[in-house]
């Protein structure tokens, strides 16, 4: 590729805190950081969370790319001779000043300014501000600087194209369907249908007849899924009946559910595994902690304890609905709160299993649309022997800031896991809260 064909990516901040691999990404193209950048990770390297980790470990990358040599001077990236790298550390602002523009020094004009200076010297090649924050690439637009997000890692089309998990078919056969309820499994050839790659639901319809299912990879077989109760809550609608299927299957070990507000997508997650509490050591409940206007829970008043209670309430709720759903003479209320008593529920912050081996586990992330992809990757990596993992979220809600429907965890792994044999998903659309809740849903 002749010079003038390769782009020059200059990266903000929230993009290497969200991928510290970022400036390895980008192929025959140059990379290029403000050294403004490198300030700010210093200020995010101590701490548990995901982002000091990243910051850390771009730090380590970046020292070992240096290697003796000036990160001012463009350094070839992983020996590549045509892919280079430098830190943009004076600025050359003979035209427009972004400080001046936007009458602010601040670190976002700064990073401007080192994207203004790369262009006028390089004035033979295209120069493109990566970012993640919505707010600079607008002003870099405002300033002519082409600007785009950071595009690995984020699936295409979730709107309108994100694997929902089941397909509905109509007028299907209507003696497939009495075949498949009688014998309550059918060959997937036998009935017609295109054989998915991993564990799918079908919803077949034949007038008023209608029938679930779900495929199974091991066995080939189309198995009639049936509607059933537990621990106090049943399913109100199809796709919920599917998503206990898939929870309830001791050969799945890894589900996520997508869904609105009031879907049941935690309720479920929670019911299906004290159903199963017998089979695992520890049932696991956790969110991420998303702390409010973006600022750290130490701002709250109380111990750790009192700053972590609002962010794990809704935990909270759903379990003490199903304890609800129990007759006042039965006694199985009571034996949930033996069981948190004893700590086979666990209820927890996300970042409290840093370091912890979950084997024998049923471990259930809720609002796991507010993380990223590495650190989806690293509660699934943490699995051992016996553990099944379940993910829930609605990835048109999120809380954390760079991320969006398209890059946030969730969304990755649903699009990277559909089709293999331990993974099942479902989407689950209908409100069930309440008619007031689905009124929010629907018109608001």
């Amino acid at each position: 590729m002749k010079k003038k064909d390769r782009k020059i990516f200059v990266l903000d901040t929230s993009v290497i805190l969200y991928d510290h691999s970022a400036i390895s990404c980008f192929q025959e193209h140059d990379v290029a950081i403000p050294i403004q950048v490198l300030e700010e990770l210093d200020t995010f390297k101590k701490g548990n969370d995901t982002i000091n980790f990243e910051a850390r470990e771009f730090i380590r990358h970046l020292d070992g790319i240096a290697k003796g040599d000036l990160l001012t001077d463009w350094t070839p990236l992983n020996g590549s001779t045509t892919g280079k790298f430098k830190v943009v550390a004076k600025h050359d602002l003979n035209g427009v000043d972004a400080t001046k523009v936007f009458q602010d020094g601040k670190i976002d004009h700064q990073i401007l300014n080192a994207a203004l200076t790369l262009q006028r010297q390089n004035k033979d090649r295209k120069v493109v501000l990566v970012t993640k924050d919505v707010a600079l690439r607008l002003k870099a637009k405002s300033l002519s600087i082409t600007s785009e997000d950071y595009l690995t890692g984020k699936v295409r089309d979730v709107r309108n194209a994100m694997y929902n998990g089941r397909t509905v078919l109509d007028e299907v056969d209507e003696t497939l369907i009495d075949t498949l309820f009688e014998q309550g499994h059918m060959p997937v050839g036998e009935m017609g249908l295109e054989k998915p790659a991993g564990n799918h639901f079908f919803i077949l319809k034949h007038k008023k007849k209608s029938i679930l299912s779900k495929y199974d990879p091991r066995t080939g077989l189309v198995n009639r899924v049936e509607k059933r109760s537990v621990f106090g809550i049943g399913p109100k609608n199809a796709e919920q009946t599917l998503a206990m299927a898939a929870l309830l299957d001791p050969e799945i070990k890894l589900v996520t559910m997508q869904g609105a507000a009031g879907t049941g997508k935690t309720l479920l997650a929670l019911a299906c595994a004290l159903e199963q509490r017998r089979d695992y050591r520890q049932i696991y409940v956790t969110r991420p902690v998303v702390p409010l206007s973006n600022k750290d829970i130490g701002y709250l008043p109380g111990d750790i304890q009192s700053k972590l209670d609002p962010y794990m309430q809704p935990l909270w709720d759903n379990l003490k609905l199903i304890k609800g759903s129990f007759e006042k003479h039965d006694s199985t209320p009571k034996r949930i709160d033996e069981m948190l008593e004893n700590e086979k529920i666990a209820i927890a912050p996300l970042a409290y299993i840093r370091g912890r081996s979950l084997s024998n586990i049923f471990f259930i992330v809720d609002e796991a649309q507010n993380l990223t992809p590495l650190e989806v990757k690293t509660v699934i990596s943490r699995a051992g022997e016996n553990t099944k993992i379940v993910f829930t979220g609605d990835v048109h809600q999120i809380d954390t800031p760079y991320l969006d429907a398209e890059s946030n965890g969730l969304s990755y792994l649903i699009d990277k896991a559909k089709g293999d044999p331990l993974f099942a998903h479902i989407t689950l659309e209908k409100g069930e809260r309440s008619a007031l809740a689905n009124l929010a849903n629907e018109l608001l």
